[in-house]
């Protein structure tokens, strides 16, 4: 595939360009920044769930049709990350194909919904301590949310693993992100470890995974039930853009990492599924009141050597999904203040290691109210975030289309690549299609996975707050042209085939970080 030319987002900057990050990401670590932030504590603690809703062979099924779904939209991210690859991700996409009001509120979702799981993620590594070893950790009860109880210990845990990851990342993205790929190898060897033990124990049995669906149930409403839930199984692989800013190779790589993650991530949920499938019947193993069913049937099976692979695989599913969202959290925040979206305080990096620290600070400080109300309340804000997730993929597909639409074939310096452009088109068009039914299936009621009430309820407080706060930043962000909007965000001005703008005349608004 040839090389194009791409919006440069490197460089000493200029009078009227803010700094830029050093391009320390290897193409490894960005791989595991797509499936670590995938793959989380969901495909170590919920398969019973997934079981119990759609069959073995239904859950499997929906995980590999989901991950190939968002493969189709993965396409359009790395159309846009060869062209555009600077901090933002989502948000400068809609920046050029939309404008700066709808940049704003794709960065709004994406802020909130990155923010929230890495508090949620947070939670879950209090959880699997509080499976572990309930004495200790079920210590200092402080009171009920939402029929949550809230142990002063877990919250410790919560608050020690937020502080942990935040001084990684503030440290240098090299850290975090060879951090982040030793993590993903142990996760895929504690994985394997598990499969090949089930499998090869002779007391698991492939019949236990029959019925291939639950009763009453058809295939293909089971099916659906699972594809449903891509957009939150697979939430993470979309963090590749918000770190392409800082690649060591070529942004053209990055549709080719995004899509190995995405196989990856689907092939490891797969693989969590059917271990526990086999290793004891499975309309027995969801019949029961069991917190955590998986361990149950890893256990039984494996006794304490399958608990370990587990502890370790959650560990690190857990500790990847809080590296990977710190970062793409931060960055989004780093390009919203480049376009002094909101304060331009959020596009400083730090003086030593380079890293967009007070974004960094900013949610983990944000994190660190979070565990105080129960994991319970904490996930309607994480159901809810799921819708904006979606947005951004929305955006990401139309903003490619919209590209395409307008380039044309012939290939011209700074333009996308010109071939199999029709083709491309309709990649977009169809990842845009998918975006929309997923949105659907999310807010429309009677769907399989809609949200619930309180979710829908944070949903449009936090979509009012936004309103609000565009509002108040309004008459600021009128001290600033569309062209110098574009300049911070993307380091240059946009190329003359995605609508380049008039050379942008002096204003009275502060240009810079």
């Amino acid at each position: 595939m040839a090389e194009t030319t791409t919006v440069p987002a490197s460089g000493t900057p200029g009078p009227d360009q803010p700094e830029r990050l050093a391009k320390t990401l290897k193409p490894s670590w960005v791989w595991a920044i797509a499936l670590g932030s995938a793959v989380g504590w969901g495909a170590f603690i919920l398969p019973t769930d997934w079981i119990a809703a759609a069959g073995p062979a239904g859950a499997i099924t929906g995980f590999l049709i989901g991950g190939g779904l968002m493969v189709l939209i993965a396409v359009s991210y790395g159309f846009l990350i060869r062209s555009f690859p600077v901090s933002g991700g989502e948000m400068a996409f809609a920046l050029v194909g939309f404008g700066r009001t709808h940049a704003f509120f794709c960065g709004w979702f994406l802020t909130l919904g990155y923010t929230s799981i890495v508090a949620l993620n947070a939670s879950a590594l209090a959880l699997l301590f509080r499976k572990l070893l309930p004495g200790v950790v079920q210590q200092g009860y402080l009171y009920s949310i939402a029929g949550w109880d809230v142990y002063l210990v877990e919250v410790i845990i919560s608050i020690t693993a937020l502080a942990v990851f935040a001084y990684l990342n503030i440290h240098g993205t090299a850290i975090s992100g060879r951090v982040q790929f030793i993590a993903c190898v142990i996760m895929l060897v504690a994985v394997g470890c598990i499969l090949a033990g089930v499998l090869l124990h002779p007391d698991s049995s492939l019949s236990f995974a029959a019925p291939p669906f639950p009763d009453g149930v058809s295939p293909l409403a089971a099916i659906v039930a699972i594809v449903a839930i891509a957009p939150w199984a697979y939430i993470g692989f979309d963090n590749v853009p918000q770190a392409a800013e800082e690649f060591d190779f070529p942004p053209s790589k990055a549709m080719r990492l995004i899509v190995l993650a995405l196989l990856a991530a689907a092939l490891l949920y797969a693989a969590m599924i059917g271990a526990v499938a086999v290793a004891e019947p499975w309309q027995a193993l969801v019949s029961g009141e069991s917190a955590w069913g998986t361990a149950d049937a890893i256990t039984g099976l494996l006794g304490g050597v399958g608990m370990l692979l587990l502890t370790i695989g959650i560990t690190m599913g857990v500790s990847t999904g809080l590296n990977g969202f710190y970062v793409s959290a931060s960055r989004i925040l780093l390009g919203m203040g480049r376009a002094q979206m909101v304060p331009q305080v959020f596009a400083r990096l730090h003086p030593k290691h380079k890293t967009p620290y007070v974004g960094i600070l900013f949610v983990g400080a944000f994190c660190l109210v979070t565990p105080w109300f129960g994991r319970a309340a904490l996930e309607w804000v994480v159901n809810m975030s799921a819708v904006g997730v979606t947005v951004a993929y929305l955006y990401t597909c139309l903003c490619a289309f919209k590209l395409f639409r307008t380039t044309g074939s012939a290939p011209r310096p700074g333009d996308l690549e010109g071939t199999r452009s029709t083709t491309k088109k309709v990649l977009s068009l169809v990842g845009a299609l998918i975006s929309v039914t997923f949105m659907a299936l999310l807010l429309v009621p009677g769907s399989p996975a809609v949200l619930g009430p309180q979710s829908m309820i944070a949903l449009v407080i936090w979509v009012v707050i936004g309103v609000v706060f565009f509002l108040m930043r309004r008459k600021h962000n009128k001290t600033l042209t569309d062209e110098q909007v574009d300049l911070l965000v993307l380091g240059a001005p946009r190329p003359q085939s995605f609508g380049a703008r008039a050379t942008p005349a002096k204003s009275a608004g502060t240009i810079g970080a």
